[in-house]
């Protein structure tokens, strides 16, 4: 059984810390989040590998710590250390300039309530579906298209309101 276990991190491991990290904003906390969240699958590992989707489950174990309450400080901590990030300035001809425009995107994403950020990163970067995401969340589709209405107008808002700019989908990748 632990092979097994063993071969699925092997697999999928780069995948979930990316996961993660498109959800914290934080590569330190996407690290301590999905270590906890193996650990925890690793002794549940017989009644998930019998599952239809172990992958969807252990994302969605991913997805609760990192909405649980022992979470909000380092969620706080995450948004002051990126917003000096908006403070970047006028963009220029310099090629940093897509790096500079992903960072501030970035900034924005980590500053959404936690669920929005939650619903985002799971629609633009996973492509899941508003049942996925609904399911992942534990709420309904209809709270789903809430949270990613109100979380896109957000993001238009702080952008100022430019037809240009770096599409959600790029700043998560």
């Amino acid at each position: 059984m632990r092979d097994r276990f063993d071969d699925f991190v092997a697999q999928r491991l780069d995948r979930l810390l990316r996961y993660a990290t498109a959800l914290t904003c934080d590569p330190h906390l996407a690290q301590d989040i999905v270590q906890e969240t193996l650990l925890r699958a690793q002794h549940r590992w017989a009644r998930i590998a019998g599952l239809q989707a172990p992958e969807s489950y252990v994302r969605k174990m991913i997805t609760n710590e990192f909405l649980s309450w022992r979470r909000r400080k380092a969620s706080r901590n995450v948004t002051a250390a990126h917003s000096t990030l908006d403070a970047i300035g006028t963009p220029t001809a310099d090629p940093a300039q897509h790096y500079a425009e992903r960072d501030a995107m970035r900034a924005r994403i980590a500053a959404l309530p936690r669920k929005q950020r939650a619903a985002i990163v799971l629609r633009f970067y996973e492509d899941c579906t508003d049942a996925e995401i609904a399911e992942a969340l534990g709420c309904s589709a209809g709270t789903v298209r809430s949270h990613i209405s109100r979380a896109l107008s957000t993001l238009r808002a702080a952008e100022g309101g430019r037809r240009r700019g770096l599409p959600v989908t790029e700043a998560l990748s």
